[in-house]
Formats: structure tokens, sequence, C-alpha cells
């Protein structure tokens, strides 16, 4: 493997990482609460009430929701950048060994 793209995928985690804590957390909050919720109205055929069996299933649904949402941008984030490290090393002109 070539050194423009192992840099590029590591560069490429880190800004995936740097998203996930701008805007992964509190979609993956959202997003993770409200499938609970949603999983569970439709388990019960109805409104749930908020016990706390309940309210530990949202909590556990919000917790799945954050890891997905790290994951999903931590692994996109190492693609594009592993990408981008290909692009450079294929576009940059090559190093020709000079003979003396």
């Amino acid at each position: 493997m070539d050194n423009n793209i192992k840099i590029g995928s590591k560069i490429g985690a880190g800004v995936g990482v740097a998203v996930w804590f701008l805007f992964g957390i509190l979609a993956g909050f959202y997003f993770g609460g409200y499938g609970a919720i949603s999983i569970m109205s439709k388990l019960a055929g109805g409104p749930v009430e908020a016990t706390l069996i309940n309210k530990s299933l949202v909590v556990f649904g919000m917790a799945v929701g954050i890891s997905a949402m790290g994951t999903m941008c931590l692994v996109v984030g190492g693609l594009l950048g592993s990408s981008v490290g290909f692009l450079t090393s294929t576009l940059s002109p090559k190093k020709v060994p000079v003979i003396q």
C-alpha cells in the first residue's frame, strides 16, 4: 500500500470523527430514540407508556444510534481519505532514479 493512501486514510478517519462530533452525536440521539419508540409502538399496537423498561429501551436505542453514526462517519471518512490519497499518488509524477 502506498504511503499517500495510508496518510489519506488516517486524515479522512480524523475528519470523519470530527464530523461525528459536530453532527453525528445529535443525529444518533434523535434517530436512535425515534427508532426505539417506533419499534415499541409497533410491537405494542399503540402508544407506549413511560415505564422503566421502555425508558431503558429508548436509552439503548440512542446508544445504538450514536455508535452507528460514529461507525458510518469513521468508515466513510476513511474511504474518502483513501481515495484522495490514491488519486494524489496516481496523479503525482513518478520519481525516476538518476544513474550517475
